[in-house]
């Protein structure tokens, strides 16, 4: 009878420890592997872009032609404002308004814009006194203010022949005059755009240094940290025509300063050197982490690119091109406690991303649809290239109801007028990832929420 009951109670006790069977913890993570896309890309701010100008109290930009751009992957245009009526008057009403129309019509179409000023078309054409541009750039500042959303960076421009800053009929080119159209441009601009001077030599005596800014100012929004570079003469000559005086030496200082602010440009006709190849410009453009690149100028570089079959690959990888590359994600959490996000992300293009983003981690109802956004900590800003990135972090569920959730990411804008216009949000290079509509990346994942 003592052994009946004795063997009763440890049947009994294996019975009722099923329910507290520990499961091994790999059966509660979900362990992803990402492939990726093959595709050409378009995202915001980076890329093949057109040159667009307009003279003094010209036509604004053309609706149609600013919606055809997305049929040629393009999302970034040079839009070149050239004020040659206004070298000693104020910016009139009708130019102002051009201006602003524009903006109006980037924002519509989900494009932004490189912008640039300028008086003169010509080698030997004359730009303004420095009182007038002071002046000029204090009426424009309340429209950059409000339209800063659709500007993605600013070429400094004013001085001289196409605002490149090697000739003046002012004697603009002075250190002492750049540096106060530079910093005239860095009070008016909000402080979330960057500026880009024509070479690295005006950076370096503006600010009166040598060595690469780094982490700890290379992610603020201090001047030194606002001040990119665009090469309008790229792989035209040993020297860029001019661009570098130490070409070597300031390479290596603009590969470490273009992990924190953009270079970009166009190339030109060659001097000395011949057309760039693919391997040339693969080799410049990875080096000097190239963000952005005209479409309209130089034509026959662009054409040998083509005709040799890397055309295509330049346009997947000018800028960013951000993807997953796997992620551990637990399946199931508790109600009002932590998800706990781990993944693994490269950046396959030349450049970082620049400009400030919001990353949120989308939960979506399997049962209704219904979704909760949770702001992440995450500054996709640090994915650098050649840079495998660990995103690891806690995520209060506080507020979300218990259920099953489809997992999503969104990489929005930081402007809040336009972080839900899909055009302007980040897409990972990722097969299946993407919901246009939205403009949200599928982390191919659901959790239960209980």
């Amino acid at each position: 009878m003592k052994y009946f009951i004795v063997h009763f109670l440890l049947l009994f006790t294996v019975g009722c420890q099923k329910d507290n069977v520990v499961i091994p913890e790999e059966n509660m993570t979900n362990n992803i592997t990402y492939q990726i896309s093959n595709e050409v890309i378009s995202n915001p701010e980076r890329g093949f872009m057109h040159t667009w100008p307009v003279y003094s109290e010209g036509t604004a930009m053309n609706e149609n032609s600013l919606a055809s751009l997305k049929n040629e992957n393009v999302t970034l245009i040079l839009r070149l404002y050239y004020l040659e009526n206004f070298k000693a008057t104020t910016l009139s009403q009708t130019q102002l308004d051009l201006i602003k129309t524009d903006f109006e019509r980037l924002r519509n179409a989900g494009i932004k814009c490189v912008l640039r000023f300028a008086y003169t078309d010509q080698i030997d054409g004359t730009d303004a006194p420095y009182n007038i541009i002071q002046s000029h750039l204090d009426q424009l500042k309340p429209l950059v203010t409000d339209n800063a959303d659709v500007i993605a960076f600013v070429q400094a421009g004013f001085i001289g022949a196409w605002g490149e800053w090697y000739f003046s009929s002012n004697g603009l080119t002075s250190v002492t005059n750049k540096t106060l159209v530079l910093n005239k441009l860095l009070e008016v601009f909000p402080k979330e755009i960057k500026i880009q001077l024509r070479t690295p030599l005006y950076k370096q005596e503006v600010f009166e240094y040598s060595t690469a800014i780094d982490n700890s100012v290379g992610y603020g929004t201090t001047d030194i940290a606002r001040v990119g570079f665009h090469n309008d003469c790229f792989m035209a000559s040993l020297d860029d025509y001019g661009t570098y005086q130490n070409i070597d030496e300031e390479k290596s200082y603009i590969s470490q300063e273009a992990n924190f602010v953009p270079t970009g440009g166009e190339t030109c006709p060659p001097s000395g050197v011949p057309t760039a190849s693919c391997t040339t410009a693969e080799n410049e453009m990875t080096l000097l982490k190239w963000t952005y690149l005209n479409l309209d100028y130089y034509g026959p570089v662009l054409q040998e690119w083509r005709n040799n079959n890397c055309f295509v690959d330049f346009q997947k990888k000018l800028g960013y091109r951000i993807s997953f590359e796997s992620a551990s994600l637990p399946k199931e959490v508790d109600i009002n406690g932590s998800f706990k996000l781990n993944v693994i992300i490269n950046n396959l293009g030349y450049a970082p991303v620049y400009n400030r983003k919001n990353a949120l981690l989308v939960f979506r109802s399997a049962e209704n649809g219904a979704e909760y956004s949770k702001k992440l900590n995450f500054d996709i800003r640090y994915v650098v290239p050649q840079v495998s990135f660990q995103l690891t972090e806690s995520v209060s569920i506080s507020n979300i109801p218990s259920g099953k959730y489809e997992l999503l990411i969104k990489i929005e804008d930081s402007f809040e007028n336009i972080a839900n216009k899909p055009d302007y949000n980040i897409r990972l290079a990722n097969k299946g990832l993407w919901e246009s509509s939205k403009g949200l990346n599928k982390l191919s994942h659901s959790v239960t929420i209980k």
